[in-house]
């Protein structure tokens, strides 16, 4: 196979792509080994996919990251010893003080080099998921189709936007979210703001 029929086959798309056999890699490495011209045409076409990657980039949800971090964080806690307790359900009458088990742990701290978005799980069950949550600025706007999602103010303040109606809340106000409901938060505190969330099956 000449250098043109070589690069013309395709062989260095899948290479790059992860879709070779062990037989098609050794080939390329082979080529490329001796083959200026394969060389590069490997490295334009990287280049060219790279390109279309960043192009097509979807932003991700800035919620996930911290929450799939509070997800190990929790497990791992979980298997070196936590005993894993259920903490109450939150409602219009629900204070800080009936998380101070929570709140009271050396470990359950804002990091300074934290993001915007910082959580640590403090129960989790196929009925509730409830987290300690600091935002700095805001939460993005999101709705839940299959849960419903509760909020209670521990430090600082916040507005919390559903559909058209804003919400002021300050330290010791609670919040449903309705199902379906577009919603997002501003942080309007200095000081980051320190929520009890709690998310629960509809």
């Amino acid at each position: 196979m000449s250098t043109k029929e070589f690069i013309e086959s395709g062989i260095l798309e899948s290479y790059i792509l992860g879709f070779a056999s062990v037989a098609e890699i050794q080939k390329v490495e082979d080529m490329i080994a001796v083959d200026s011209d394969v060389r590069q045409e490997l490295h334009e076409i990287s280049i060219a996919f790279e390109k279309f990657a960043l192009a097509n980039a979807i932003e991700p949800d800035p919620i996930i990251k911290p929450f799939l971090m509070a997800t190990i964080d929790y497990s791992d806690r979980i298997k070196n010893g936590e005993v894993v307790m259920s903490p109450p359900a939150l409602n219009e009458a629900s204070t800080a003080d009936d998380f101070k088990l929570w709140l009271s742990r050396e470990d359950m701290v804002l990091p300074d080099e934290a993001s915007d978005v910082f959580a640590k799980i403090i129960g989790n069950t196929p009925e509730a998921i409830t987290a300690i949550v600091w935002l700095r600025s805001m939460a993005p706007q999101e709705a839940h189709d299959n849960e419903f999602e509760r909020f209670l103010i521990v430090e600082g303040s916040c507005e919390i936007t559903i559909e058209e109606k804003v919400y002021q809340l300050n330290a010791g106000d609670y919040l449903q979210i309705p199902l379906h409901k577009n919603h997002h938060v501003q942080v309007t505190s200095k000081n980051p703001c320190k929520i009890i969330l709690q998310r629960v099956a509809a």
